[in-house]
């Protein structure tokens, strides 16, 4: 896969190479005891939270959020909704059928997640598009985080144009993360070589020649493999954007399947200022839609409204506050790193499972 870099803009970031190095042997090597303790089959089988009376608080829009694989059980969480969009909570695992590349799997537990900690990524768009929206992101973005961030959740900060700019690592603190929100500037510049070379295939020489203005995919790439990977739990990412992509090194497929193998739900608040694009269109919701829904995720049109934006972060709130988690051992142990298409089908025909498309099955040690 392409490498990518952050431009480290704050002298607290984490991320140096030589630290980065670190931390990921450090977690490799200590998360793999937890996580055959938390997730293997026998403990699944026997706890309380196998019991299929657990009931959801209010489960909203969504329904994947974060699709794990740790030893052999897979985890996932979603929402369900009625044909309105009304939140359905009480369900058991009997109401659903779930199934992996089309084949049964059976139900280990199943419960309603209302308090496990949450990991948040806030990517914040601040190209020359955003000129006119960027405070209001701000404002809301802020507010956000004060009445949705719990003391064991984390939150990262990361403003993109030009460059990818990672203002903020993981902290609980919401006055660092706002803080770090208003440090986020419209860049108008032109092309910037900070990130450093990257490239399947080896350095790929930074070039001054054709356009680059907004690597909208690069930072969903970056976020997820620089961030998320190294993260357990539900997580997710918001992007504040317009959806329009200028001059990105990788291609969405590569933004959509580093953040598959992240774990990590995109949502879009589809911010878009129609009057900056004058009579030349606009196309950024395509490419959106498609990162959300191969995640779990979902596109919230916002347009240049606050209130409409209130509105938007209140539900990505409601839910990831309202999840049910199914675990399950597949019948295929085969850790080949293919992609594997999971389904969960409600046996009620008028509700709603909006899901991530699957997972891969990669080895349990690799990055």
């Amino acid at each position: 896969m392409p490498k990518l870099h952050f431009k480290r803009c704050l002298a607290t970031a984490r991320f140096t190479l030589a630290m980065f190095a670190l931390v990921t042997l450090a977690l490799v090597t200590a998360m793999s005891l937890p996580a055959a303790a938390q997730n293997s089959p026998a403990p699944a089988a026997t706890a309380p939270a196998a019991s299929p009376a657990a009931s959801n608080e209010q489960s909203q829009d969504q329904s994947v959020a974060t699709l794990k694989v740790n030893v052999e059980v897979v985890q996932l969480f979603f929402n369900i909704k009625d044909k309105h969009g009304a939140l359905i909570p009480n369900l058991t695992k009997d109401n659903f059928d779930l199934s992996e590349d089309g084949q049964p799997q059976t139900i280990k537990y199943f419960k309603a997640e209302t308090d496990l900690p949450l990991t948040l990524g806030i990517l914040i768009d601040s190209s020359g598009s955003q000129q006119r929206v960027l405070d209001m992101e701000k404002e809301v973005g802020g507010s956000f985080l004060e009445s949705t961030l719990r003391p064991k959740d984390e939150a990262f900060v990361i403003s993109f144009d030009v460059d990818i700019n990672l203002l903020q690592d993981f902290t609980s603190s919401v006055s660092r993360l706002k803080h770090a929100l208003n440090e986020a500037k419209i860049n108008n510049g032109g092309v910037s070589c900070s990130g450093g070379p990257i490239g399947p295939q080896g350095p790929i020489p930074c070039s001054s020649t054709g356009p680059r203005g907004t690597a909208l995919y690069d930072a969903v790439y970056l976020a997820s493999h620089d961030e998320f990977a190294h993260e357990v739990g539900r997580k997710a990412m918001i992007l504040l954007t317009d959806g329009e992509d200028q001059g990105s090194r990788v291609k969405i497929k590569d933004a959509i399947e580093a953040a598959q193998k992240a774990d990590a739900i995109c949502y879009v608040l589809l911010i878009a200022d129609r009057g900056f694009y004058g009579f030349g269109g606009y196309s950024g919701d395509s490419d959106m839609k498609k990162l959300t829904q191969e995640t779990g995720g979902r596109v919230i049109e916002v347009g240049n409204k606050i209130e409409k934006l209130r509105q938007a972060f209140d539900q990505i709130s409601q839910e990831l506050r309202s999840q049910y988690n199914v675990g399950y051992v597949p019948t295929n142990t085969t850790r080949d790193g293919s992609f594997r298409k999971v389904q969960i089908k409600p046996k009620q025909p008028d509700l709603k499972v909006q899901a991530r498309s699957g997972y891969y099955a990669t080895a349990r040690h690799e990055d």
